[in-house]
């Protein structure tokens, strides 16, 4: 069951805003884009770095429908992203130089259908939803965000993995002209990440295009994100360029960088404490005062234990972290 927590008035964008914005993104409709194989994706990546408007050719779907989102401004604004700084703020500042067009992602390994693909014949087959999830980071914070993409079942079923892809690879950019951070020996790029193929296949899962009705800010993906909503935010790898097929488990990079802190399943377990600080509640971002966040009781997988508690039974959820 999807949880529900609302947030206070200040914090939110106001849904007359909102829902004006979708009005504003509806004109562009007019000028007769579709979603199909044969044409180009109907929005601009070229303005991936501004948040640029996206066509409404989107389903809203129930997901999160109960759930309030931040404000975009709270959503772009707080961000993990070592590739352009390790502060919340850094990479506001300094995605710029990210170029997100055009973008290729390379799929390999065991599956059927290996290539190089195009951003937007990578996404240009499928229906775009907009989805309302929860992000929970480890360092106890969290924010609702109103992401646009679509279901990572229906991108990997099109490559047709084959009996020994029992593991997902993704991989992020690498090049230190647009990602000056990796110029610096703060992890080992490039940032690597890993799903089951039972993780990856569950109707959760999404590759997110856009927030908000436009597309990803370079802060927050562009142009290409995982969002796994049950797992801390750090299995959700940004700025995508490789989609690997295997059969063994990989090592991610958080589990390499500190083994003893993160494991390979990083689901959320409010009865296991990080060594560093207590899991059992999180702060809302942008909710309280400085000296009086605003906090809540985190939820097991983030309050999605419905829909995935089954991929993990009988899986010891304090030493499989």
């Amino acid at each position: 069951m999807l949880m529900k927590n609302p947030l206070k008035e200040h914090l939110i964008t106001d849904e007359k805003h909102y829902f004006s914005r979708r009005e504003v993104i509806k004109q562009g409709v007019r000028f007769g884009v579709g979603l199909t194989l044969a044409a180009k994706a109907p929005w601009s990546w070229a303005e991936g770095n501004q948040g640029g408007g996206l066509s409404d050719k989107f389903t809203k779907t129930h997901y999160g429908e109960e759930l309030t989102p931040h404000s975009f401004r709270d959503i772009t604004n707080y961000n993990n992203f070592y590739e352009f700084g390790t502060g919340k703020r850094d990479p506001a500042k300094n995605a710029h130089t990210l170029k997100p067009n055009p973008w290729h992602v390379s799929v390999t390994g065991e599956c059927d259908n290996q290539g190089d693909y195009d951003l937007e014949d990578f996404i240009a087959p499928y229906q775009l939803e907009e989805r309302v999830y929860r992000l929970r980071c480890v360092e106890a914070w969290s924010m609702v965000i109103p992401w646009l993409g679509v279901p990572l079942a229906s991108v990997l079923k099109t490559f047709k993995p084959n009996a020994n892809a029992k593991y997902i690879v993704f991989k992020t950019l690498v090049d230190e002209e647009q990602m000056p951070w990796q110029k610096r020996p703060i992890l080992n790029w490039p940032y690597t990440e890993g799903l089951t193929i039972e993780e990856a296949m569950n109707p959760l899962a999404f590759m997110a295009v856009g927030l908000y009705g436009k597309t990803l800010p370079n802060q927050n993906g562009a142009p290409l994100r995982l969002v796994v909503p049950w797992k801390y935010g750090f299995k959700s790898i940004k700025s995508i360029v490789s989609i690997h097929f295997q059969e063994k488990q990989p090592l991610n990079t958080w589990q390499e960088q500190a083994s003893s802190e993160y494991g390979f399943y990083a689901n959320v377990n409010p009865n296991v404490d990080h060594p560093r600080w207590s899991q059992a509640r999180e702060r809302v971002i942008g909710g309280g005062s400085f000296f009086n966040p605003e906090k809540r009781d985190t939820e097991l997988f983030n309050g999605y234990q419905d829909e995935v508690g089954h991929l993990y039974a009988g899986l010891d959820l304090s030493k499989n972290i």
